[in-house]
């Protein structure tokens, strides 16, 4: 991400994480799109809720939780009834040290700033950044 016409600002990314933020059902379904599509595996995990109507149809269920895990960061964003509940946490060894809960946009915020910062070290993370940001 060092090249001048690679380069994505903190600004571009936390614009792209924040769209769609008002329905937090629909934020969630948009960002675990965007998340898990722009990432690779091991770095976007959802959690869903299925109903009995769900498992019949064979639907997948609601978002409940999305996590995205960036080395010892865990950026969580649950979704009950509605409601979302943003949080930051530090895990070392599997142990969370710090449980931080935020506003949404302070939490869309964060990831984009732990983005950035892991993508300046991880091509991969930066490709997904592109991808995530300029939508190809």
């Amino acid at each position: 991400m060092t090249e001048p016409d690679d380069a994505l600002s903190l600004e571009m990314v936390a614009a792209a994480l924040r769209a769609d933020s008002a329905d937090a059902t629909i934020y969630a379904r948009v960002l675990t799109n965007s998340l898990s599509e722009a990432l690779p595996p091991g770095y976007v995990t959802v959690e869903r809720e299925r109903s009995m109507s769900d498992r019949m149809k064979g639907r997948p269920g609601e978002i409940s939780k999305i996590v995205v895990r960036l080395g010892d960061q865990l950026m969580t964003l649950a979704v009950r009834g509605g409601q979302p509940t943003a949080e930051i946490c530090r895990e070392v060894r599997g142990v969370v040290l710090s449980r931080q809960t935020v506003p949404i946009h302070e939490w869309a915020s964060a990831l984009a700033s732990a983005l950035v910062d892991h993508a300046e070290g991880n091509a991969a993370a930066a490709a997904a950044l592109r991808r995530l940001v300029l939508g190809s």
